[in-house]
């Protein structure tokens, strides 16, 4: 998904090895040691033909041999999520500058001096929508609520489910802008087909969204996702209150975001195996009482850093300045 996206934005884009070692088997330690190793060799080669004077790292494995061929050029490291997994912190040591979503994840760090506070990176795309123009570009009606559930690039099952489960009860309440991922496509479009016609005028199904994702956003009352990093920074950018569903077969990354949102009134958070009995009377709570969802919206937008992408930009820039 990330290389089509990459390409789709016209940025020349080439792979290399990699694989991950933190919680891996002992029988897939050594293929995995070897594909680091290749993809080391790899990034040397791209970088000989590149020259860069600059290197910008977003943490995961696949950047860990960049980094480690790529250790005499200076770099900056973004840290997306608030608590750093393994990859960021071993691409920390070798950071010229790190920048960094929130204040909060300064703790994670040593030598404070190399630190940044910057905000999410929210591409250009998805701003200058409003209200208004967001709905009109969807199809949705102005007199009523707009709930949005997205899961991703891949989608999240557990969500496109328990959303499913009461599918019908929801288009009561409110309009519905749902984003599948792909996986999951064929089974929602199947399910969907009874609905009635009042019913299907108010859910919107797609498996993913490019330029529109910024119209959607835009247009929502409310959000049901999970609590990846681009929460921390689209959702307070829209100033849109959200129901956070944390991934929980993976490290606690989400679980931190979202008790970070939730903690200052700007979300909520369901546990995955809660979203059964949980979902629908959460929604149902927030868009039925304007005041807190007033409260959470404006308890968001505080959050936004609409000039994060400029700053990481300009710490990348001083690198290279200072290098020539």
């Amino acid at each position: 998904m990330e290389a089509r996206l990459v390409e789709r934005a016209g940025v020349p884009f080439k792979a290399i090895p990699a694989a991950g070692l933190h919680g891996v088997g002992l029988h897939r330690l050594p293929g995995n040691l070897w594909r680091l190793l290749r993809g080391v060799f790899a990034a040397r080669r791209v970088l000989d033909d590149f020259q860069p004077d600059v290197l910008l790292f977003t943490g995961g494995y696949v950047a860990v041999p960049m980094a480690l061929a790529g250790r005499r050029v200076p770099s900056v490291l973004y840290v997306p999520d608030i608590e750093p997994g393994l990859a960021l912190k071993t691409l920390a040591r070798f950071a010229s500058r790190i920048c960094l979503t929130v204040e909060e994840s300064t703790s994670y760090f040593r030598r404070p001096e190399r630190l940044a506070v910057t905000g999410y990176p929210v591409r250009r795309q998805l701003t200058g929508w409003t209200r208004a123009n967001g709905r009109q570009a969807i199809g949705l009606a102005e007199e009523l609520p707009v709930l949005l559930v997205t899961g991703g690039s891949k989608g999240a099952r557990s969500i496109n489910h328990a959303v499913l489960d009461v599918l019908p009860e929801l288009l009561e309440l409110t309009q519905v802008v749902h984003i599948t991922g792909e996986l999951d496509w064929p089974e929602v479009e199947a399910r969907t087909r009874d609905l009635n016609e009042t019913q299907a005028r108010r859910y919107f199904v797609f498996p993913y969204l490019h330029e529109e994702m910024g119209a959607v956003l835009a247009a929502a009352d409310l959000a049901v996702s999970r609590g990846g990093a681009s929460a921390l920074g689209e959702y307070p950018l829209f100033g849109l209150p959200a129901v956070l569903v944390p991934y929980p077969y993976a490290w606690r990354y989400q679980k931190v975001n979202a008790d970070y949102l939730t903690h200052r009134e700007a979300a909520v958070t369901i546990a995955d195996q809660d979203l059964g009995g949980t979902l629908l009377p959460t929604i149902r709570a927030i868009l039925q009482d304007p005041a807190r969802l007033d409260s959470m919206r404006s308890a968001m937008r505080q959050l936004a850093h609409p000039e994060a992408a400029q700053d990481i930009g300009q710490e990348i820039l001083a690198l290279a300045e200072k290098r020539s």
